[in-house]
């Protein structure tokens, strides 16, 4: 038992047969004998790595998230028994986790509203109270925005086996496709409890799942794994975004060094049109009603303008990552496919247009060559059209009035 113990290989081996077992409709019952030790065992370092081992087999995502979801139900408790290292106060990690603590707060504040709504599926003013309540919750989505732009970057720097982080976003896109699909089923007329059940089933699992797998699984591993100077970075950038409850008492005071016009060198750059310096190049990219982001020929994230009004989050986490890494699993196919087609000169541009709450957006990518046509790498412009495709007719006069 002991060597079994002290073998992370061979747990990870067992946790990774155990799963395939459980996708294929092995019930988690009938798998206890023959994987005992594991329940005595295993630490969630183990279920990284099997994670990880998993998502490398090409599984379909559907399939890999309801067999890691039976795996983790199954060593629940000896999760929850590991004596895991708690977040120092005022960490990225603590406000991670306090943040997740009120999130269940809300989760559980809305539980008695819910089965009275069961109740009386016709009561307006319940409903009323209920969406108010799920507002509150849907504030919580910018702290997925947190991990996928600060809290992912630094697991693909740190760790080998990081791409837990794929299945975590895909969750995390789940989340918030179910809880935008409750609040408009909320405001239909008629009401269809049924469609708003299936909804909220989906919201209470996977929000909580989430948050286990944040508080038990990831934040252990992390301050066991993480060096002080990585742990400490992760707060710095973060403060760029926005937690949803529980905030940071001190915001950034500057802008990163390397966004900074003081720290950077004013030297000249011939542009073969005109020279400017970096600073006013950068004045210019951050002054245009556009999203403008880089990513170089060895698909690397280089640069990101800083508009007023960003569309999408950005964060200095993301620079030196991979593409492929910065989009959800459920699109990553298509960047994948977009970046080889400029790769090999077949395209040299493609447009997306699509709705959200209160934008209309058109998403753009270009591929960048060199003179001699070689290619340097994509531009990503995106740009919120809705005013845009309202002009008619023409505008030839100023109609600043006296003011202007």
């Amino acid at each position: 038992m002991s060597e079994f113990t002290n073998n992370k290989d061979t747990r990870v081996n067992m946790l990774v047969g155990l799963t395939q077992q459980l996708i294929r409709g092995v019930r988690g019952i009938d798998l206890r004998d023959k994987y005992r030790l594991l329940f005595k065992s295993l630490v969630p370092a183990d279920i990284i790595t099997a994670v990880d081992a998993l998502y490398k087999m090409d599984i379909p995502l559907d399939e890999l998230k309801t067999g890691i979801n039976k795996m983790l139900n199954l060593f629940q408790l000896r999760i929850l028994e590991y004596p895991g290292l708690k977040p120092e106060k005022g960490s990225f990690l603590w406000y991670l986790n306090k943040n997740n603590e009120e999130l269940k707060k809300k989760l559980a504040a809305l539980r008695p509203r819910n089965t009275a709504l069961n109740k009386d599926p016709e009561n307006k003013d319940l409903r009323a109270e209920m969406l108010a309540g799920f507002r509150e919750v849907e504030k919580f989505i910018p702290l997925y925005e947190i991990k996928e732009n600060v809290l992912f970057p630094a697991l693909e720097r740190v760790w080998t086996d990081y791409r837990c982080v794929q299945v975590m976003w895909s969750y995390h896109d789940d989340i918030r496709r179910d809880l935008q699909g409750l609040i408009n089923e909320m405001e239909k007329e008629p009401f269809d409890i049924k469609a708003f059940n299936k909804f909220l089933g989906n919201i209470y699992y996977n929000m909580h799942t989430i948050v286990f797998r944040d508080d038990r699984i990831l934040t252990p591993v992390m301050l066991e794994t993480f060096p002080a100077e990585e742990l400490n970075r992760l707060l710095e950038e973060s403060l760029e975004l926005e937690f949803p409850y529980v905030k940071p008492e001190e915001k950034r005071k500057e802008q990163p060094a390397s966004l900074n016009s003081e720290k950077r060198e004013q030297k000249l750059i011939d542009l073969g049109t005109g020279q400017v310096t970096p600073e006013q190049i950068a004045l210019m990219f951050n002054h245009l009603p556009v999203d403008i982001t880089y990513v170089d020929e060895n698909d690397e994230v280089r640069y990101f303008s800083s508009p007023k009004r960003r569309i999408f989050t950005r964060s200095v986490a993301i620079i030196g990552r991979k593409v492929q890494n910065c989009h959800p699993p459920d699109s990553v196919h298509i960047v994948q496919k977009i970046v080889e087609a400029f790769r090999k000169g077949k395209k040299d541009e493609a447009s997306f247009w699509i709705q959200t709450k209160n934008d209309y957006l058109l998403i753009r990518y270009f591929a960048v060559r060199d003179p001699e046509g070689k290619y340097r790498g994509v531009l990503e412009v995106t740009q919120e059209i809705g005013e845009i495709r309202k002009i008619e007719g023409e505008k030839r006069l100023l109609d600043w009035g006296e003011e202007g």
